[in-house]
């Protein structure tokens, strides 16, 4: 098979990636119309992001937003969108790269799109060898978002 010179795969993710930008354009200056919200779910260490501390320690690698009664000051640029909203009754400024969204899910109406992140690999820390390694568990509200998100994009592709 002959290499994909011309990389559709980045084509096509960037085409979908417009398809979020547009979305959350129309939200930005008209609102959400009927019952529509979105599920934004991104990498936390993706280039770019900003993200305040307290938020940065509760989601160390992956958070999921939903954009759908409570949110302010939502704008949106060629690369990137921002948005105030309330974490624990106090106004947090997130600001996602598009290049850092790993799905975005509008369940009102069973739309979804995953996207592939490219994540940077670095070397896990030296565990002693009588130590068994295990993965780390996740708070309940980590595990939470990410199920309910996982949830909407299952149910999204079985229909």
């Amino acid at each position: 098979m002959a290499d994909d010179l011309l990389k559709y795969d980045r084509m096509v993710e960037g085409a979908l990636l417009g398809v979020v930008q547009e979305a959350l354009k129309l939200a930005a200056s008209e609102g959400l119309p009927g019952e529509h919200h979105f599920f934004l779910t991104f990498r936390t260490q993706a280039p770019g992001v900003e993200l305040e501390d307290s938020l940065q320690a509760q989601y160390p690698e992956e958070m999921t937003i939903i954009l759908q009664h409570q949110f302010w000051d939502l704008f949106v640029d060629d690369d990137r969108f921002g948005v105030t909203l309330s974490f624990n009754n106090r106004p947090h400024n997130l600001v996602v790269p598009f290049a850092a969204l790993t799905s975005f899910v509008d369940p009102s109406v069973k739309f979804g799109l995953q996207f592939n992140v490219a994540v940077e690999k670095t070397a896990p820390a030296p565990v002693p060898a009588t130590v068994p390694q295990k993965a780390a568990p996740e708070t309940s509200r980590e595990a939470t978002e990410t199920s309910r998100s996982e949830e909407h994009t299952s149910e999204l592709q079985s229909h």
